[in-house]
């Protein structure tokens, strides 16, 4: 297999770095961020990018980035790369609901799917708390949420549901009871064994999920109670019903699942923004594979879409931000395969003419990089590799396949660069091996 850095042509240096200069601001104090929240104007949808999901400063660049937001422009909530069910015990913390836990750390602590990392960390912990305390001077209505956007979590969903329709709707559980046991044969490894067998002997429990979905749809309105915990329910059964095709696509060749995985993030950001009703904000986080759009890269040439393009296709320009981020070398968490016990790696110097190393030879340093007009005229046909590292990470291989080809002007509105970066801080010693991983099996 050829290095990477033959598959890239070298830019002319002293146009590049006057053309980067020129559109970016110096990132040396959190005071430097305000020029980007002007630049965001009045987007409803802002993506906020990392280049790994164990890198400290991309969390905690994320959060300042997110507090401005929210203090300065009103957004309704933060929505990740994680589990719904999970994420949305963290959102009853910090929207201070009765019996919600102690202490961020409590409520993080049990995220205990493999990369646990991944949101079990300090840095998490800090966010949640500020969080907390920035909503308890507001009324309920206007509470800062915080949600998982991914597909996961089919056993914990079905937990939820059954609870509450235990009490709620006793009609509508016995269909989630039917849908349940179609897959309770399948129970170990959480979807795998069922995609297995699903290839083997063309077996589905679509019927039975879509059939659950329908009911509560239809029965939703009559719980009363709670509306976010009736919206937390609906959520739940369209968990269900997009990790079963998530689960049947994913042992075939090729961008199916994959792209029923981001065009299932997408479908949770509307039901939030529908949630939060007019003039709702978002805020994402996600690795860049996923907010920047897939129409700069060479994702689009396997059929592969993603959150970034599919945001940028339903909304006008100016309702959505993108920002990508990325560093030249430093530490990070990781594991070296699938469960494997996290570590903290070397990320080792960028390969030659990836975007990371013309940043770190054109002396940019920390920096907003701006992808205006000027940038997308002089530099917007010219494709650079960008590293994108995944919970599953060998650095010595990294030349071999961490590296998207962009047109980094087209992929993203804004690209903070680091010159180094450091691991992040987890919470978790060991993951649980028992439950499938977060990303499973694309890494990001």
């Amino acid at each position: 297999m050829e290095k990477i850095e033959s598959k890239y042509t070298a830019p002319g240096i002293l146009d590049v770095r006057k053309l980067i200069l020129d559109n970016s601001i110096e990132l040396n104090e959190e005071s430097d961020l305000d020029k980007l929240i002007e630049k965001i104007g009045d987007a409803k949808y802002v993506l906020l990018g990392e280049a790994s999901h164990g890198t400290h400063e991309y969390y905690t660049l994320r959060m300042k980035i997110s507090k401005k937001l929210i203090e300065k422009k009103g957004f309704s909530f933060i929505a990740v790369e994680g589990d719904w069910p999970d994420c949305y015990n963290l959102n009853r913390y910090v929207k201070n609901y009765p019996d919600s836990g102690d202490s961020a750390l409590a409520v993080l602590h049990c995220f205990n799917r493999w990369p646990t990392w991944m949101w079990a960390n300090w840095e998490t912990v800090a966010l949640a708390e500020w969080l907390r305390e920035h909503n308890d001077n507001y009324s309920k209505a206007d509470k800062v949420g915080f949600y998982g956007l991914d597909v996961y979590s089919l056993w914990e969903s079905f937990d939820e549901i059954i609870k509450y329709l235990e009490e709620k709707d006793p009609a509508t559980k016995k269909a989630a009871m039917a849908a349940l046991k179609c897959f309770e044969p399948y129970n170990r490894g959480e979807g795998q064994e069922y995609a297995r067998a699903a290839r083997m002997v063309s077996l589905s429990c679509e019927d039975e999920v879509v059939n659950l979905l329908t009911k509560i749809r239809r029965e939703i309105a009559t719980y009363s109670g709670d509306p976010e915990d009736a919206m937390n329910i609906k959520q739940n059964a369209e968990v269900i019903v997009n990790a079963e095709r998530y689960y049947r696509a994913m042992v075939t060749a090729g961008p199916k699942s994959w792209n029923i995985r981001d065009r299932h993030m997408v479908h949770t950001l509307e039901n939030l923004m529908e949630f939060y009703g007019a003039g709702a904000k978002g805020i994402i986080w996600e690795h860049n594979t996923h907010i920047g759009d897939a129409r700069a890269t060479d994702m689009v040439n396997d059929g592969t879409v993603n959150v970034g393009q599919i945001i940028n296709e339903e909304h006008k320009p100016e309702e959505v931000f993108s920002v990508g981020f990325g560093s030249y070398q430093g530490t990070v968490i990781a594991g070296r395969e699938w469960g494997d016990v996290m570590q903290v790696m070397k990320i080792p110097e960028a390969v030659k003419h990836s975007w990371e190393y013309e940043l770190h030879k054109l002396e940019a340093r920390d920096r907003i990089v701006f992808m205006n007009d000027e940038m997308k005229d002089k530099l917007g046909e010219r494709e650079f590799g960008h590293r994108a590292i995944g919970v599953v990470y060998r650095p010595k291989y990294e030349h071999f396949g961490n590296y998207v080809r962009s047109k980094i002007p087209y992929r993203y509105n804004a690209f903070i660069y680091l010159d180094e970066t450091t691991a992040l801080h987890p919470l978790h010693i060991k993951p649980d091996g028992s439950q499938m991983p977060e990303t499973f099996p694309f890494g990001v």
